[in-house]
């Protein structure tokens, strides 16, 4: 589907799962596979895919995620049908099985969520009362997973069938924030009081050598979103969030801003000059806040200077901000490295 002037929607593991079932479940109560099949999303729209078979009732149809940069792409979702006493739905080669609490799955279930269990059903109810096994795979849905968050996440060998509405939405940040808050579960279920958030993958790599006494669970990649993870965490119970960062992200941050994407928000020059003047900085320093709108340019004039202390009072900002966001319920330290992740410049 391509919106007009827009990018081309897709759809999700969690539709195509249920094509491939009702097409395996087809096969197996007519004793023929189908060329085709027609499933419904949760919206109520019905569209149809095609369907390759690979035997008797063990059907496949391939994901199409539209314009979306998704590692599951093309993936060949399979599913296999059998007769049996209790409907049941397994993991197979390339699909994911939970192994930690904190998902909404239980330990040892098939990592297939709420919304897709559920069009997995009604897909099947279109076919036959009858209760029917299955088995989802997905050939190279190992190496697919390891392009996610699963394994911190705690689900082992393969990818997760997922989806809320059925279609992939390009760069969807909806997606994005669900997998910030599902990362923050998982480690409030396991009992850890403490997370750290980072910013990119740089930011995280810094911020798991600063905690190497934490669990991989605990570190989450929240992207701009920090201000959905802060409160995620406050209401999970977690008590002490430590942000790793770059000056750009912690300069909105010490403004307000909780969500830092630069489409929304733009680095206030302004405050950068107040803190400066406050930390009794050169005039270089000082001119640098305003020159252009990065806050990089305004950090690299005052390593330059060996100049630390407005660096310090712009993360004590963030730090103020990002507590009062959660009303204090959460006790969050700040720290600013380098552009390379390699440094720690300034904490709070």
């Amino acid at each position: 589907m391509s919106p007009r002037g827009g990018l081309r929607t897709g759809w999700t593991t969690g539709t195509c799962a249920s094509a491939a079932a009702k097409a395996a479940a087809i096969g197996l109560v007519t004793g023929r596979e189908p060329a085709e099949v027609e499933v419904g999303l949760p919206g109520g729209r019905r569209v149809t895919f095609a369907v390759e078979a690979e035997g008797a009732s063990r059907c496949v149809v391939v994901k199409d995620a539209g314009d979306d940069p998704d590692c599951t792409d093309r993936a060949r979702m399979t599913a296999e049908v059998a007769e049996a006493t209790t409907s049941s739905l397994s993991a197979g080669s390339g699909v994911g099985t939970v192994t930690k609490p904190g998902l909404g799955l239980p330990v040892a279930a098939p990592a297939i969520n709420a919304v897709p269990r559920r069009m997995i059903a009604a897909a099947l109810a279109e076919v036959t009362d009858a209760p029917l096994a299955v088995t989802f795979s997905v050939p190279g849905g190992e190496d697919m997973a390891a392009r996610t968050s699963n394994a911190r996440l705690g689900i082992v060998g393969g990818i997760s069938i997922l989806g809320t509405t059925g279609i992939v939405r390009p760069f969807s940040t909806a997606a994005y924030r669900a997998s910030v808050t599902q990362q923050i579960d998982v480690a409030a279920a396991q009992g850890e009081s403490v997370v750290v958030l980072a910013t990119g993958s740089r930011s995280e790599r810094a911020a798991m050598r600063l905690r190497p006494d934490l669990p991989e669970v605990c570190f989450v990649e929240v992207g701009d979103f920090t201000g959905t993870a802060l409160r995620r965490a406050a209401s999970d119970g977690i008590r002490h969030v430590m942000l790793v960062a770059m000056a750009g992200k912690i300069t909105k941050l010490a403004a307000g801003v909780m969500m830092t994407h630069f489409h929304r928000s733009q680095v206030d020059g302004s405050l950068l000059a107040a803190v400066a003047r406050e930390s009794g900085s050169p005039d270089e320093v000082v001119a640098a806040a305003t020159e252009t709108a990065t806050a990089r340019h305004f950090f690299e004039t005052c390593m330059a200077h060996h100049d630390v202390a407005p660096l310090e009072r712009v993360c004590a900002l963030a730090r103020a901000a990002c507590q009062a966001h959660t009303g204090g319920a959460v006790d969050t330290e700040v720290v600013m490295v380098d552009f390379e992740g390699d440094l720690v410049v300034a904490r709070a």
